[in-house]
């Protein structure tokens, strides 16, 4: 029954993602193709296999994070702050997949420190994990002594534990990638909610637009949300496990 619930409910949402995705899919590939045509069309001297390898090109560069500015390009996925983030997304398991290594050497690397990371990684979010609960728990005995409070002490820490979570990895985050980033607040809280979940679809990363000026802080701060937003969303889902279960 289990098993007939969890395909189940994975065939519901091919369905509806289905429904809702493939509409703007269609459209996006007919405007490419179309483009395509009027480029070659207004401008004969271009050949299509030719400008095929441009579009190759401009691809695999992208995904290695270098963009054309006028003559020149811009790099800095790589630098000591993007390297720094990419490890805690190797070891978070959160995988972006808008940055991997190219090197062989670099992909041998990545699979030692990610072998070693990851067990750290969860050893280290299961303590902090703990020691928040510790903290509502304590916070709920301190209740029940000055008032006498019995189950209600107990539910109104859980209940401020979850608001206030809420409020510092999934609700507020959002208004600063905004300011840094330009996104909308719905991008923001999808990119929230992406990241701490460890999915990591890749589609929004901060800190990888060439036209914007990042503090040096940025990128720290973000690292030590990531790490306590994953602990507190660890905890949320653990309650969700034991409700379904």
């Amino acid at each position: 029954v289990l098993l007939a619930a969890y395909v189940g409910y994975l065939g519901l949402g091919a369905v509806v993602l289905q429904a809702l995705e493939r509409p703007a899919e269609v459209q996006a590939a007919q405007n490419l193709l179309r483009e395509h045509w009027e480029l070659l069309a207004n401008h004969t001297c271009l050949q299509g296999p030719a400008l095929q390898r441009l579009i190759e090109g401009i691809i695999q560069a992208y995904k290695s994070g270098i963009t054309l500015q006028g003559n020149t390009t811009s790099l800095g996925r790589w630098d000591y702050s993007g390297s720094f983030f990419f490890s805690i997304s190797a070891i978070t398991t959160i995988g972006y997949g808008n940055l991997s290594p190219s090197t062989a050497v670099g992909r041998i690397f990545c699979i030692v420190f990610a072998l070693f990371g990851i067990p750290l990684n969860l050893v280290l979010l299961n303590e902090i994990g703990q020691l928040m609960l510790l903290g509502v728990q304590h916070c709920a005995r301190r209740l029940e002594e000055l008032f006498h409070w019995q189950n209600k002490a107990s539910f109104l820490m859980k209940t401020c534990a979850l608001v206030t979570g809420l409020l510092l990895f999934l609700l507020l985050p959002p208004l600063l990638f905004s300011d840094k980033e330009g996104w909308s607040y719905e991008e923001g809280f999808y990119y929230s909610f992406i990241t701490l979940s460890t999915i990591g679809f890749g589609d929004y990363v901060i800190g990888m637009n060439p036209d914007r000026t990042y503090p040096s802080w940025y990128k720290n701060v973000i690292s030590l949300w990531i790490l306590f937003g994953m602990a507190w969303l660890a905890l949320v889902i653990k309650f969700c496990i034991n409700i379904l279960e």
